[in-house]
């Protein structure tokens, strides 16, 4: 399971200067966030979406169902520039370059949220400022059929300046 404080033990402060709060995840505008989703989260079995150099691409008749369907649904409607769901770290680095996101919102096991911690980390040390991250870690490991909290994705992905929840 993830732990922020051995995280940020292991990492040292520049690497929890990345990690921020909810609060300051709040005030980046939503064009300017991506939401980050691993593939392990839609169903191996029926899922009839395709990967590309983007990611997974669900298409339109993908089942109501599907947890990435409505994360993904949710965060476009509120305005993100971009979700990509990455078969992999590197994946989801690459969309991070290609978005060049103010604020990310990652959604990964701890392997590979270390990994993607560590590669926005080493893309900030170019005088460019880090992007605000906010991590909610899988309630499963195992890189098939995973599972997250829901509600705490979504409640993330709607935060506003003025939302209560963005106060702690």
């Amino acid at each position: 399971m993830y732990n922020r404080r051995r995280l940020e033990n292991q990492r040292g402060e520049r690497m929890s200067s990345i990690i921020k709060s909810e609060e300051v995840f709040a005030k980046v505008d939503p064009s300017q966030k991506i939401l980050l989703l691993p593939q392990c989260l839609r169903p191996s079995e029926t899922c009839p979406g395709k990967f590309t150099k983007q990611g997974l691409q669900c298409p339109d008749d993908c089942h109501e169902t599907c947890i990435i369907r409505q994360l993904r649904e949710v965060a476009l409607e509120q305005g993100y520039r971009a979700v990509c769901i990455a078969a992999g770290g590197a994946m989801a680095l690459r969309s991070i370059r290609t978005h060049n996101p103010k604020g990310i919102l990652a959604v990964a096991c701890e392997k590979e949220l270390e990994m993607g911690l560590e590669g926005v980390e080493k893309m900030s040390q170019g005088g460019e400022e880090a992007p605000v991250v906010v991590v909610i870690p899988l309630l499963t490991d195992g890189c098939v059929e995973t599972e997250v909290d829901v509600n705490r994705v979504v409640r993330a992905i709607n935060l506003r300046p003025s939302d209560p929840a963005a106060q702690t």
